[in-house]
Formats: C-alpha cells, structure tokens, sequence
C-alpha cells in the first residue's frame, strides 16, 4: 500500500519514495478518498448517498462499512433502513449522522490514502474512539492523514504535525509533543481545561 510521508527537512510529501508531484494527477486521485467537514450528501437514499464511492457496491459491502463508520445502528433505526430517503445536502439527518455517512462513502472505496480533514467534529468523543479503533482493525494497510483541532482526535497518531500562523512549529508524537512543545502544550491543556479531552 502507499505510505505518505512527510520529511519536513525538505518539506517534501513522498508517497512511495516518489514526490507527490511526480504522479499522474488522475492517477494519485484514484489512491485517495477525502472526508470533509462540512459534508455534502444528495437527495436519494442512505444506500446511493454511499454507493457514490462505489457504484457496484452491494448492501452487504455498505453494511460492512456503515459499521467501522458507526452508522448502521441508526441506518437500521430508520423504518426504510438503507431506503431511507435523504433530502437534499442530507437536511433530514443530524451533522453526526451526516459525517458518518460521508465516512462511510469514503471507505467503501477502500482507498490507499484517507483524509479526514476535521470530519469527526459532529462526533461525540465515544463514537469517534470506535471509529478510530474500527479503522484501525479493518483498514491497517491505509493511510490516514488526520486533520483536527481537538487534541482527542489526533494524540494516536503515529506523527502529530502542529501548525501556527501557517508554519509548521512541531512534528512528533503525542507523548514527545506533551514533552517538547509549549504550542503543543498550550492547546491540550486548554482543552483538557474545557473537557474536550479523553484521556
């Protein structure tokens, strides 16, 4: 599978050992499935809203995902199930839901590379810790380029980059970060201060 990495002496992104600018753009965007915050779902069902990943998907492969997603339980409280009808830029679902559901739609494409950029927010802290655990059983072989703001979301990564005004000011693991960063420091004592950590 591709393992992007980050060498920030150079401030180059490597996928494979190969700079990401030397891909064929279709190529590299046919490795990668983005999850974003503010989640766009379209009129028609909870079953075509995530087969717009992938069109020959199956319910069985739809349910396999809406569960790492932590959607199929309330998928399956609705009467209509995956026949749910959803309205249009998915008014009829909470923002929770919504990103779930996007999630899942994400991860039907068993992507190489997955970029949640902020698509956890919606999430209540518990919901997410089983997501994120559900990943990590099921889509071990994949990439996770995480892009949050709260500390909870991101202290298991293998590699925190820290960002202020722009510049990237730190690169390490949470433990390291927790040691070595004032910034780094700062931001999850503040949250942890307001209890949006989860220790």
């Amino acid at each position: 599978s591709l393992a992007p990495v980050y060498d920030v002496t150079d401030g180059v992104v490597l996928v494979d050992g190969k700079d990401v600018k030397d891909y064929d753009l279709r190529d590299l965007r046919n490795r990668i499935s983005i999850v974003l915050q503010r989640t766009e779902l379209f009129g028609g069902t909870i079953a075509d809203n995530i087969r717009w990943g992938k069109e020959e998907a199956t319910l069985e492969e739809i349910r396999d995902v809406t569960k790492i997603a932590q959607a199929d339980n309330f998928i399956t409280s609705f009467a209509n199930g995956y026949d749910t009808i959803v309205g249009e830029r998915g008014s009829s679902l909470s923002g929770g839901q919504k990103q779930r559901i996007a999630i899942s739609r994400a991860l039907i494409r068993k992507p190489e590379i997955l970029i949640f950029d902020d698509s956890t927010s919606a999430l209540d802290l518990a919901t997410e810790a089983k997501l994120y655990k559900e990943l990590r059983e099921n889509f071990h072989d994949t990439t996770i380029i995480l892009i949050a703001q709260r500390v909870a979301s991101a202290k298991n990564a293998k590699k925190i980059a820290v960002i202020d005004k722009g510049e990237l000011v730190a690169f390490d693991s949470h433990e390291n970060l927790i040691k070595n960063s004032p910034i780094y420091q700062d931001i999850y004592n503040s949250q942890l201060k307001r209890g949006d950590d989860n220790e």
